[in-house]
């Protein structure tokens, strides 16, 4: 098992006071770090700097990027939550890709408030319509800088997204013929409902890393391949790359009951970061598959073929383990694991913007 290394220190703007509050993934581009409030319609972007073995790494020069410039949201409102839970870079193709949790929601109980009117709250169920988002962003170098961009005129990229409303997209109503998870989006994610949290990229597909749900004791990813619409520059479909047509694959992974919070891919292996699928403190950890996924089947992986690389701390109500990346800065040594929480705990906060990662090398 690894142990942390190092620490490092986000530094977002003072407009910006609340963000590191719910930090839900994190990617790494080459000298920039962007991470997501998963309550905000918005992709931060941080400056990495270089620092000494030993010494906290700051990313800093906090530049904000609202996804309503670049995509049509089905509810075009700086309010409206897309609860990002995936953020993954294709160096490839030079795409940043995004993803909402696709989850419902429960209203919470409140103190305070009469019995009955927690109990009403608590019989509550709701969608958030961005939530329903699965799209890609260029990425574009400008004035020694990594930015997005709608489209890019030099190379033809355009920003893109799978076809979707307020009330699901292209993926749920594909999920909503598969009789093992149907059922599960009807679900709040945090009742081990359909809920994706965790994004990697593999040459042309996709895996999306479901926290719910977890199947007694299996956890699920989904694979899936999108491409530009023929008759769209901004539109996204679905092809069929599964068992009997589907537009889709499964693959189950026994992660101890957990379910996944994140995912990245290192060399052609899989970092799986596994949490539990209800609001609870623990446990967390990092699991690598040495495997890829280059064949056309789908997959059914037991313990004994996962290696568990890393116990990742959490708190009592607060640290729960998020985001995560492969991270590189100055003179390091060793691949170097990147882990962001939501709900961090007091003593990871500095000042009035600031709140420490923690840095992992792994084995």
């Amino acid at each position: 098992m690894s142990d942390r290394s190092n620490v490092a220190m986000l530094r977002f703007h003072l407009a910006f006071p609340s963000l590191r509050d719910g930090l839900s993934v994190a990617q790494q581009i080459g000298d920039t770090l962007w991470v997501a409030n998963d309550e905000t319609t918005n992709l931060e972007r941080l400056k990495i700097k270089n620092a000494a073995p030993g010494d906290v790494v700051t990313c800093d020069e906090h530049q904000s990027f609202q996804l309503l410039e670049y995509l049509n949201l089905p509810i075009p409102m700086q309010d409206a939550e897309i609860d990002i839970e995936g953020l993954a870079y294709d160096h490839g193709s030079g795409y940043l890709w995004v993803s909402g949790s696709h989850s419902l929601k429960r209203t919470k109980a409140e103190v305070g408030k009469p019995a009955q009117k927690n109990i009403n709250r608590l019989s509550t169920v709701g969608a958030d319509g961005n939530r329903f988002l699965l799209a890609r962003i260029p990425v574009v170098q400008q004035n020694d800088n990594y930015v997005l961009a709608r489209m890019v005129d030099a190379d033809g990229r355009t920003a893109a997204q799978l076809h979707g409303n307020e009330v699901g997209n292209d993926l749920t109503t594909e999920i909503a013929r598969d009789h093992q998870l149907c059922d599960f989006l009807r679900i709040p994610g945090k009742d081990n409902g359909f809920d994706i949290e965790g994004l990697a990229v593999i040459g042309s597909r996709l895996l999306l890393g479901l926290r719910g749900p977890v199947l007694r004791g299996w956890a699920v990813l989904l694979e899936i391949e999108p491409e530009l619409s023929d008759d769209s520059t901004d539109t996204l479909v679905l092809k069929k790359i599964g068992p009997d047509g589907r537009r889709y694959r499964k693959h189950f992974f026994a992660l101890d009951g957990l379910g996944v919070r994140d995912l990245c891919m290192s060399g052609g292996d899989l970092l799986i970061l596994a949490g539990p699928t209800m609001n609870l403190d623990g446990p967390v950890t990092v699991f690598r598959w040495r495997a890829n996924f280059v064949s056309d089947q789908e997959s059914v992986v037991f313990t004994d073929q996962l290696e568990k690389v890393l116990e990742v701390p959490f708190g009592q109500g607060n640290d729960h383990a998020e985001g995560m990346c492969l991270f590189n800065w100055g003179e390091q040594s060793g691949e170097v694991l990147l882990i962001l929480y939501d709900s961090a705990a007091e003593s990871r906060k500095h000042g009035v913007t600031d709140v420490d990662g923690d840095l992992f090398v792994l084995n």
